[in-house]
């Protein structure tokens, strides 16, 4: 008997299917085509045990999908600028490029043992040349098209890696990389007008069925849509050119319960108040210093400045408020500025109480809750809008409404009388593109002082970035970089100026799934190629890149089309997602006897027994932290490639399918991967059993074991349909058991243990090519056609049914599937265990259910 070697069999079938070019895609027109592709990583260096899940999860997918008769793309490249690199470079020396490109080269080389069916002739990196020379010409084509503009806004800088950041890279108030507050600038900044397609976005996430519902609803909040009413306030002495105050709010039914009204440190008013006072302006230099995250300014202390100026309420006029510059106020939310109703949000209210401002109620709860009101020093009273209250100071008298009702009558009442208008906004704002840094796609526009800011020509794309630049001073290179930066105007041919800004890396990624389809072409898609594999059918990924990255990617998939990059069909780039869960691993720490910070181990420095863990070095007992995300901080890390060495990718392959549903995070351990380990080798052994049966051996059961045969087909097609990998390995070790027990002949067993590769192929692939080929099957099982199951084989001749007296089981029997009720209740008192059960007494009453169970009342 051979024994089952990982390492030998899986080299042997990688090499095989690169020889035979298995995977690499072509349009056809004989097949129905299929596009399975997982979210492409960062070129960090080492592949880790998350990306073994996920890229086997498409891999399921895509040679299923294979041995379905589809022609599969499945293709893989690396979202490879960003800040990374050159905090590398500026940490260890060397250049970015190199960085990157050596990460690419390490991981693509720890990616292939895996056995994945990639068609690696369309991998690239966006730090291609060739790659962002076709997005810098579709930036050009957007500019035509007007989805481009520049203008200046305040943005999250980070005064340590000398960059703007978007607002999901700002945690705590600090940068996501270099640790620093972050603080406010206003710069210009070019930017997309993905705003345009606000009411797009939103009302097509309704056609997006496959998509998971907690995504398509981050979505939407994010877009936020909102009605409501902009007005304006009449101030009272204030500045020439500022007599009125414009606000948007979403709560107008409050608006009787305004105490002050709130204006944004960057607030045009604010800047004109800031030149004649000292203290205004340096209250508002220190606003800036903070994040502009909602969470940022939610955690962040109230703060304001009375600028001594008023305005009037609308409907009174000897109703005057304060006017404050505060620090929780956005100018590119809304207008920029606000009225305070403390009563009804948490904000105003600590912003009220702070500086002693009135607080009143405009509606209080329909029932008798016990609750304080706010003017009764509880918290703000901010029920659901669908929640009936009572208005006490309502637009429509003393009144029970809900917080719905209330927004649209406090709306008409307005608008009838002259106060402003109901609009209908949204949350999302225009997309900041620009980015001070070096390791990222150029700008393609140069600033001429004859001609202003104009696109690059085409011909002369890609506007390639120097190599020559270094990191030792702070900042953009590209600005010191005289002999890249100084450039011939394209359109009048004198001295100008390129544009220094890169693009933010999310612009990488919105589009790389549309240049899989022509990887070479030049331009940025081939339509017909678009047209044949557009769109992607299946995606997989993160739900950390349910907004930003699926929202940019769905805008870019419009703006291609106005473009003509991409058909028609396409404006939805993605027909399915699915979100997977984290690998996760236990921590084991000490703690350090100075200062009681922990001292973190890696799994293998671990010995596990006697119910502890203990440092394998010196004995020690360490605390275990269980099931926490893998991180390298926190060195709970797995090699995949040490788990590749000791047990072969199949192992690795089969352990991260099976543990758990695969939306749900999975705990690796060592003891998993043994006993993963173990079946993929007794799976072996028995298949070389078969191998070595006398053929014609004639066993008792054969039917028996085919019946069973296709009952596994059907239940394993329909897991791995809906994503069900866990449940169909949960199948594959019923169906193994069954073919070990099996007394039926050589012919039968052969049939059953070649159907059983076939069904384990997408998860195992290598394992299953080679009990193939032990079984003389033809060609490679990639290519093998899917099994059929047999309907007429899994209707049971026979069942069992479990006998229960009085609801506790006793015992059961096995009758013909279509046997008559009387005849079963027959067989049923006649059991010997019911015999002796019921001690000679007559049942009061028998209820067969056909197919299920036989009750008996004693």
């Amino acid at each position: 008997m051979s024994t089952y070697s990982a390492s030998d069999i899986e080299a042997k079938w990688q090499s095989a299917w690169s020889d035979a070019e298995t995977f690499v895609a072509a349009r056809s027109d004989d097949k129905p085509k299929y596009y399975v592709l997982e979210m492409f990583p960062y070129p960090s260096g080492r592949i880790h045990m998350g990306h073994v899940r996920n890229y086997t999860m498409g891999d399921v997918i895509a040679r299923y999908k294979i041995s379905t008769g589809h022609n599969v793309l499945h293709p893989m490249g690396w979202d490879a600028f960003g800040m990374p690199a050159e905090n590398a470079a500026m940490a260890i020396g060397g250049h970015p490029k190199d960085w990157t490109y050596n990460n690419i080269a390490d991981m693509r080389e720890q990616m292939k043992p895996l056995g994945l069916s990639i068609d690696w002739s369309r991998e690239f990196a966006t730090c291609d040349p060739e790659y962002y020379g076709q997005q810098q010409a579709m930036f050009i084509d957007f500019m035509d098209k007007g989805l481009v503009y520049r203008k200046n806004a305040v943005v999250n800088w980070d005064p340590v890696d000398m960059t703007v950041l978007a607002n999901e890279q700002v945690e705590d108030g600090k940068g996501w990389r270099s640790g620093a507050e972050v603080e406010r600038r206003e710069l210009t900044q070019w930017f997309f007008k993905i705003s345009d397609y606000s009411e797009e976005l939103l009302s097509a996430l309704d056609t997006l069925d496959n998509w998971p519902s907690k995504v398509k609803t981050m979505q939407a909040n994010w877009i936020g849509k909102s009605r409501g009413l902009q007005f304006a306030f009449s101030t009272i002495d204030a500045p020439a050119g500022f007599d009125r105050i414009e606000v948007y709010t979403t709560r107008p039914d409050t608006l009787l319960g305004a105490s002050f009204v709130g204006i944004s440190p960057d607030h045009p008013l604010a800047k004109e108040l800031e030149k004649d006072n000292a203290d205004l302006a340096a209250f508002c230099v220190d606003c800036r210093k903070g994040g502009t995250t909602e969470e940022a300014i939610e955690k962040a202390e109230k703060r304001g400045f009375d600028t001594g100026l008023k305005v009037r309420h609308p409907f009174d006029t000897a109703w005057e408020l304060p006017i404050y510059i505060a620090n929780f106020i956005l100018m590119d939310y809304g207008t920029g500025a606000i009225f305070g109703c403390p009563a009804h949000d948490p904000r105003d209210l600590e912003f009220a109480r702070k500086y002693d401002l009135p607080v009143v109620s405009t509606y209080a709860p329909a029932k008798d809750e016990g609750i304080d009101m706010p003017e009764d020093g509880g918290e703000a009273y901010v029920p659901p809008k669908t929640e009936k209250v009572i208005y006490v100071r309502g637009f429509a008298g003393e009144t029970e409404q809900t917080g719905l009702d209330g927004i649209d009558t406090a709306i008409a009442f307005c608008e009838d009388n002259g106060v402003g208008q109901g609009v209908t906004k949204f949350r999302l704002r225009d997309w900041g593109l620009s980015r001070q840094r070096y390791w990222g796609c150029p700008i393609p526009v140069v600033h001429c002082d004859d001609c202003g800011v104009v696109p690059e020509k085409k011909e002369n794309l890609p506007v390639e970035l120097p190599y020559d630049v270094d990191f030792d001073t702070p900042g953009n290179p590209l600005d010191r970089h005289p002999t890249w930066r100084n450039c011939a105007c394209p359109v009048c041919g004198k001295q100008a100026q390129r544009e220094t800004d890169t693009m933010d890396t999310f612009v990488d990624s919105s589009w790389y799934f549309a240049r899989f389809t022509a990887p070479r072409a030049n331009t940025p898609t081939n339509l017909p190629d678009a047209d044949y594999w557009m769109n992607v059918d299946q995606y997989i990924g993160g739900v950390e890149h349910a907004i930003l990255h699926l929202l940019y990617s769905r805008f870019f998939a419009r703006a291609m089309q106005m473009t003509d990059h991409l058909p028609a069909k396409a404006s939805e780039p993605f027909d399915a997602l699915f979100t997977q869960g984290m690998v996760t691993h236990a921590i084991y720490q000490t703690r350090r006897s100075q200062d009681g910070r922990p001292v973190y181990y890696y799994p293998e420095e671990i010995e596990l027994r006697d119910g502890g863990a203990f440092l394998k070095e010196d004995g020690r007992e360490v605390e275990v932290i269980p099931s926490a995300k893998m991180s390298k901080s926190k060195n709970n890390v797995v090699d995949p490639l040490n788990i590749i060495s000791a047990f072969g990718a199949d192992t690795a392959r089969w352990f991260v399918l099976s543990d758990s549903p695969p939306e749900r995070d999975v705990e690796w351990t060592a003891s998993g991967a043994e006993a993963s380990f173990r079946h993929l080798g007794r799976v072996w052994a028995l298949s070389d059993k078969i191998a070595n049966m006398d053929p014609s051996d004639a066993g008792t059961d054969d039917e028996g074991l085919l019946r069973e045969m296709h009952k596994a087909i059907n239940a394993i097609t329909l897991a791995i349909e809906s994503f069900g990998f866990n449940a169909a390995i949960a199948k594959l070790y019923a169906f193994t058991a069954v073919l070990q027990k099996s007394k039926a002949g050589h012919a039968a067993k052969r049939e059953a243990v070649m159907t059983l590769a076939q069904l384990m192929a997408p998860m195992t692939p290598h394992l299953a090519e080679e009990i193939w080929a032990q079984q003389n099957g033809d060609g490679l099982i990639t290519n093998a056609p899917w099994p059929v199951a047999d309907e007429a084989m899994m209707v049971e001749d026979s069942v069992t049914l479990p006998i229960q007296i009085n609801g506790k089981r006793r015992s059961e029997i096995t009758v013909p599937a279509d046997m008559p009720k009387d005849e079963v209740e027959k067989l049923a008192l006649a059991d010997a265990a019911i015999v002796r059960a019921l001690e000679g007494a007559t049942p009061k009453k028998i209820i067969v259910v056909p197919g299920r169970i036989v009750n008996v009342v004693a």
